[in-house]
C-alpha cells in the first residue's frame, strides 16, 4: 500500500497576456518592415561612430590628456610645490616668529602686568560703590515708586470701573442685546430665503450642464475618443516593439558587415604586412643587431669601462696629492689612542670556567 501520495500538480494559470486580435497582427508586420529598413542605416552609421570614437579616443585623446597632464605637473603643480615648500612656509614661519615677538608677547606683558591689576582694582571700587551707595538708593526708590503706583492704579481703577465699565453694561444690556436679537433674526430669515433662491438656481443649472454638457462629452469619450486612443496605443506599441527588435536585428546586421570589413581589411592589409615583417624585416633586423648593433654597444661598453677606469685611477691620484699636500703643510695627523673594549678580544673569549665581571673574577 502505498502511504505517499503523488503530488498535486497546481492548476495551469492562464496567460496574463489577451489573445491579439486581427488588428494587431496587421499592424505588427507593415510596421516592422518599414522600421527595419529605416533603423539599419541608423544603427550602422552608430556602430561605424562608435568604432571611430574608440579609436579616437585610444589613439589621439588618451595620449593628449596624459601630455596635457604630464604638462600640467611640470609647469604649474611642481613650481607651485616648490613656491610653498620653499617660499611660502619658510616666510609664513618667519611672519610668525615676529608676529609672536612684537604682538603677542607685548600684548600678553602688558595685560599681565598692567590691564589685569587695574581692571581688578576698577572692579573692587565698583563693588564697593555698588554695594554701599547704589544699593540702599536703589532700594529706597523702589519702595517710594512702588507706593506712588499702588496709590495711582488703585485711584484710577475706580474711576475706570464707576465712569466707564457700569455704564457701559448697563448700555449694553439694555440698548444693544435686544438690538443684536433683532438684527440676528433678519439675518437668518434672509439668509434662509437666498438659500432657497441658490439651491433652485443650481438644480436648474446642474441639469443644464448635464443635459446640454456632461452627457455628450460623455458619449464622445465613449464612442469616439475611447476606441481612437486604444487604435493609437495599439499601433504606438507595436512601433516600440518593432524598433527593438529592428534595433536588434540591425545590430547582428551592423556586426555582420564590421566582422566582414574587418575579414577583408585583414587579408588586404594586415596579413601582407605581417608577411613583409615576419619574412623581410625581421631577418633584416637580425642582421643588423647581429652585425651592427651589438659590436657597437660592445664597443660602447669597452670605452665607458675604460673611461670610468681612467677617471678612478685620476680620482685616486688626486686624493694622494691632495693627502700629500696636506701632509707637507700641516704635518702628519694625529693618531687617535685605542679604547679598552669591554668585551674580551678574538683570542680570549669568555668560557663557563673564566669572568670578567668583579663578582665572578679569579
Amino acid at each position: 500500500m502505498d502511504l505517499q501520495k503523488p503530488p498535486v500538480e497546481p492548476p495551469a494559470r492562464p496567460s496574463a497576456q489577451s489573445p491579439e486580435g486581427c488588428l494587431v497582427v496587421a499592424v505588427r508586420l507593415p510596421v516592422r518592415i518599414v522600421v527595419l529598413v529605416l533603423v539599419v542605416p541608423v544603427r550602422m552609421a552608430w556602430d561605424a561612430l562608435v568604432v571611430v570614437g574608440r579609436l579616437l579616443r585610444d589613439g589621439a585623446l588618451r595620449p593628449f590628456g596624459r601630455g596635457l597632464l604630464w604638462l600640467g605637473k611640470v609647469l604649474v603643480v611642481r613650481p607651485l610645490i616648490g613656491l610653498w615648500r620653499y617660499v611660502v612656509v619658510p616666510v609664513g614661519k618667519a611672519l610668525a616668529w615676529l608676529g609672536n615677538v612684537l604682538v603677542v608677547v607685548p600684548v600678553v606683558w602688558l595685560w599681565r602686568y598692567v590691564l589685569a591689576p587695574f581692571g581688578r582694582g576698577v572692579r573692587s571700587a565698583l563693588a564697593w560703590v555698588y554695594a554701599r551707595v547704589l544699593t540702599p538708593v536703589g532700594r529706597a526708590v523702589h519702595w517710594l515708586v512702588t507706593g506712588v503706583c499702588v496709590g495711582a492704579y488703585t485711584a484710577v481703577a475706580w474711576l475706570v470701573r464707576y465712569l466707564a465699565v457700569v455704564p457701559a453694561r448697563w448700555v449694553y444690556e439694555w440698548f444693544l442685546a435686544p438690538i443684536g436679537r433683532a438684527i440676528a433674526w433678519c439675518a437668518r430669515g434672509v439668509g434662509w430665503f437666498l438659500g432657497v433662491l441658490v439651491s433652485g438656481i443650481g438644480l436648474v443649472l446642474y441639469w443644464t450642464a448635464r443635459v446640454l454638457v456632461v452627457l455628450p462629452a460623455l458619449a464622445l469619450w465613449r464612442w469616439v475618443l475611447a476606441p481612437v486612443g486604444r487604435f493609437l496605443a495599439v499601433v504606438a506599441r507595436e512601433v516600440g516593439q518593432a524598433l527593438g527588435h529592428a534595433w536588434r536585428i540591425a545590430g547582428r546586421i551592423s556586426r555582420a558587415v564590421g566582422r566582414f570589413l574587418g575579414t577583408l581589411f585583414r587579408w588586404i592589409f594586415v596579413e601582407p604586412v605581417r608577411w613583409v615583417y615576419r619574412t623581410v624585416l625581421t631577418p633584416v633586423g637580425h642582421v643588423v643587431r647581429d652585425a651592427v648593433l651589438r659590436p657597437a654597444a660592445q664597443a660602447a661598453r669597452s670605452v665607458s669601462r675604460a673611461a670610468r677606469q681612467a677617471l678612478a685611477t685620476a680620482r685616486e691620484t688626486a686624493r694622494q696629492a691632495r693627502a700629500d699636500v696636506r701632509r707637507l703643510l700641516f704635518g702628519e695627523p694625529v693618531q687617535r689612542e685605542a679604547i679598552a673594549r669591554r668585551e674580551p678580544s678574538a683570542d680570549k673569549t669568555r668560557t663557563l670556567g673564566s669572568s670578567t665581571t668583579a663578582l665572578t673574577k679569579d
